[in-house]
């Protein structure tokens, strides 16, 4: 039996809109139900959506093993024997799945049966503790050892990751030639900003006049963040020249095609990086490590406030409208 995860637009607010279903379009109560709850609670799209995919991983797998009706989820069929035989899976998967992902599944499946249940997920025939000291009630003496069921988490390996040059950084730049491109680089450059801040941007949130730009960023918390003058003449440049007439209240739009005008969608900022990355021959220049890294390496140093300008990356805005033009 094949299993996919679809999205349904309509769905009452208190509905998932990612749903789990078969090949036959029947849904799998006991997995959505489970999505609702997360909805409710009001996480993120981008939480919800991976909260599915994960789910799905589960039940392709769950839906082979011997035994199982897919079609129930009881606590006598799954217990800390699965999650181990489950974990023992994807660690011979090829490719193989790194540890966070790992861990990220196994996660989702404790606080599944949390759920459905109303515990956790019991121990038997496996037993993983962790043990620590405790100290005493008065505070002083010896300490008591106490333990307590632990979670099965594989050890993720220190990720290293190696920043943009300041050349690569520099090659990157001068690839773009319009002045919307270069206000999008210009605030995950000097302002830090997250493609998804970028891409959320209203016209009323920048306030030119303070030289100011209101952020909303993850966990709904909004914060103002100060504004270089090399970015406000790139914003201005654009929203003069550029921007098409239009109503959409975002700041970034289509320049071009039938999507003029419209808001920029995540796929079309993935897009123009991927464009620009082969035209620059600056392969590891994605949205996300350009905005973490990139503003890092060119800081001056000693300078860790978000907004301070990079020695290496002004740009005048008038030589790059005449560029563009």
């Amino acid at each position: 039996m094949m299993f996919r995860t679809v999205f349904r637009a309509g769905l009452p607010a208190s509905s998932s809109p990612f749903r789990v279903e078969d090949e036959q379009a029947r849904e799998l109560d006991w997995a959505n139900r489970f999505l609702d709850m997360q909805c409710i609670r009001g996480v993120a799209p981008l939480t919800l959506r991976s909260y599915a995919n994960m789910m799905l991983h589960f039940v392709r797998w769950w839906s082979r093993q011997p035994g199982v009706d897919i079609t129930h989820f009881t606590a006598e069929q799954f217990t800390e024997s699965t999650l181990i035989d489950y974990v023992r899976d994807q660690l011979q998967e090829l490719p193989k799945p790194g540890p966070e992902n790992v861990n990220n599944r196994s996660s989702m499946l404790r606080r599944l049966f949390r759920f459905h249940f109303h515990q956790d997920m019991p121990h038997a025939p496996y037993l993983i503790q962790r043990t620590w000291y405790r100290r005493s009630p008065l505070g002083y003496g010896r300490g008591r050892v106490a333990t307590a069921p632990a979670d099965l988490k594989l050890k993720a390996p220190h990720r290293v990751v190696v920043p943009l040059s300041a050349e690569q950084v520099a090659r990157f730049w001068h690839s773009f030639h319009t002045a919307r491109d270069l206000a999008i680089v210009a605030l995950m450059l000097l302002n830090g900003l997250r493609s998804r801040e970028v891409l959320a941007l209203k016209l009323e949130d920048l306030l030119f006049s303070e030289s100011l730009i209101r952020v909303a960023g993850k966990g709904a918390r909004v914060r103002l963040l100060p504004l270089p003058p090399e970015t406000i003449r790139l914003l201005q440049c654009y929203l003069k020249t550029e921007r098409p007439l239009t109503n959409a209240p975002h700041v970034f739009v289509s320049l071009k095609g039938h999507a003029r005008g419209a808001a920029m969608t995540p796929a079309g900022l993935r897009s123009l990086f991927r464009h620009h990355r082969a035209t620059s021959g600056v392969p590891p220049a994605n949205p996300h490590r350009f905005r973490h890294y990139a503003a890092s390496r060119t800081m001056p140093r000693g300078s860790r406030r978000i907004g301070a300008r990079p020695v290496e990356c002004r740009v005048d805005c008038a030589s790059a409208v005449q560029d563009a033009a």
